[in-house]
């Protein structure tokens, strides 16, 4: 039986870079944690349960450290990130639910999924709601330029969301294409997280770009890592269930650099993988043998150092001060995960 492939031989260290963030904006963070339950409040009551679901179980609030991070790097004084920071929690809550129901996941993160306890219905509304509730504290904040990022942000998640159905259950997408659908679908956010709390800080349009910068970067890089966790790694922090990908058929880089790489058997099997997905442990594993073969899953951590390369250097214009450091250290701790 082909064991679960680990890169334990090229494993770096690192130290815990998401905890130190968590604990430099601790106070921040609470208040975060206060407006996002306010915003729950509903005369529907399933949509608190729902929502507590997902958001109540806590969570890395990675995405809202962005913005929090970002206001202080750009010195700000006010109280309108810590809306702003609740408000692209939701965004990023209410992305979950419509992605599971688009994808038909039963399981995230080794929980059921709403969905699958509620419906396909219940989730969707309720994500709707989390974005209804999203705009209206960007709105109570005050800043239409925040707005205008987090609205457009909104949009482009939507688009990718549509790229990545029509590329669903095809093998044979380019490695350019697939990076497009994960820049709208996942790093649009992470890049709007960022610049927001930037924006509310008065920062220069260099600035504002530099941001914008890290948060796309970290955002492809994170999610590429994401793609590599589904076939195997030695750390659990921040990490996935194996197989989770698999079994669903989602066609992520891993996957696209095997099937190229691949001979007409492998080939063959990747697309009847894909087209006809299974949770057969068999199947799992002849696909863990063909990305072995290829190096398909090294080189998706090879992009994502890339990637993150790109984020730490954008943070180049800011003073290294403790947040400053945090975050580049955040880097390497996301791409860590693979170890």
């Amino acid at each position: 039986m082909t064991k679960i492939i680990n890169f334990s031989e090229s494993r770096r260290s690192t130290d815990d870079a998401l905890s130190d963030l968590q604990s430099l904006f601790a106070d921040d963070l609470q208040k975060v944690e206060q407006a996002i339950a306010h915003h729950m409040q509903s005369a529907a009551a399933l949509i608190p349960e729902i929502g507590d679901h997902l958001i109540g179980a806590g969570g890395k609030r990675l995405r809202p450290l962005l913005t929090l991070s970002a206001a202080r790097l750009s010195g700000y004084a006010g109280q309108d990130h810590i809306t702003m920071a609740a408000a692209v929690e939701y965004m990023h809550t209410a992305t979950l639910l419509h992605d599971d129901v688009v994808d038909g996941s039963d399981m995230r993160r080794g929980k059921p999924t709403a969905r699958n306890l509620w419906g396909n219905q219940a989730s969707v509304l309720v994500g709707d709601f989390l974005l209804g509730q999203a705009f209206r504290m960007m709105v109570a904040a005050g800043s239409l330029p925040a707005l205008g990022i987090l609205s457009s942000a909104a949009a482009i998640i939507a688009e990718g969301e549509v790229m990545q159905l029509a590329a669903m259950n095809n093998a044979q997408i380019s490695e350019d294409s697939y990076l497009d659908i994960i820049d709208a679908k996942t790093a649009a956010l992470f890049a709007a997280a960022a610049e927001t709390g930037g924006v509310i800080a008065g920062a220069s349009t260099a600035e504002q770009k530099a941001l914008t910068a890290y948060g796309r970067n970290l955002g492809i890089a994170f999610q590429l890592i994401d793609d590599a966790l589904d076939y195997g790694s030695v750390n659990r922090v921040l990490g996935k269930n194996i197989g989770e990908d698999f079994a669903e058929g989602k066609v992520t880089l891993p996957v696209i650099l095997a099937y190229h790489r691949g001979d007409a058997k492998a080939r063959a099997f990747w697309e009847q993988a894909v087209a006809h997905p299974s949770a057969d442990s068999g199947q799992l594993e002849h696909a863990l043998e063909l990305m072995a073969k290829t190096d398909a899953l090294g080189d998706t951590i090879e992009r994502a150092r890339h990637y993150g390369d790109k984020a730490k250097d954008a943070l180049g214009l800011f003073a290294a001060d403790e947040v400053q450091k945090t975050l580049i250290r955040l880097v390497d701790f996301c791409i860590a995960r693979a170890y």
